[in-house]
């Protein structure tokens, strides 16, 4: 895969998970029906299970790609497991566990890309950090019951824009490389 078209990939997957968090930050403040949200979960949960294959997958000696890959499934089963709630009627609290894994994994690559002066970005390091403080609201929410609905989905819109949809089509538009 030549850095043009994994630069472009990167761009798609930002796009649409800018477009996940939306449609859910909206959801959460009561916007959306459960059943209908459940529709972009499973699209971009699909969507980047796809993608996080294709990582892992096309070229097995390619040590980046398959990193990019192992942390992209993270968030792919995030909404798959979003989408498969609404229609199992779940109340969350295993979702809400696997995003505290989230959480602490995207920390500890937020962190350690920050500490090493690792491939990624300050940006992309940034972004990792905003995912784990938003994967720990979702583990506090779902796991624990916190009644921190409302602020979770203002944290979920504000990450929805800064660190996905703006970015990925900043990207797709060639204005920024990663």
């Amino acid at each position: 895969m030549t850095e043009e078209h994994a630069e472009m990939i990167s761009g798609l997957m930002l796009l649409y998970v800018g477009a996940v968090l939306f449609v859910n930050g909206v959801w959460m403040l009561g916007r959306i029906g459960d059943r209908e949200v459940s529709v972009i979960n499973i699209l971009v949960g699909s969507l980047s299970f796809l993608v996080a294959s294709w990582l892992v997958f096309h070229d097995p000696g390619n040590e980046r790609s398959i990193n990019a890959g192992a942390f992209s499934f993270l968030f792919a089963f995030t909404y798959l497991w979003v989408g498969a709630n609404q229609f199992l009627d779940s109340d969350g609290r295993g979702l809400g566990w696997f995003s505290l894994f989230v959480s602490i994994t995207a920390a500890v690559v937020g962190i350690n890309s920050l500490l090493n002066e690792s491939s990624l970005s300050l940006w992309s390091s940034l972004n990792w950090l905003a995912w784990a403080l938003l994967w720990f609201g979702f583990f506090l929410l779902l796991a624990l019951g916190r009644d921190i609905k409302r602020l979770v989905a203002i944290y979920t819109l504000f990450c929805a824009v800064f660190t996905g949809w703006m970015p990925g089509v900043m990207v797709l538009e060639g204005m920024i490389r990663l």
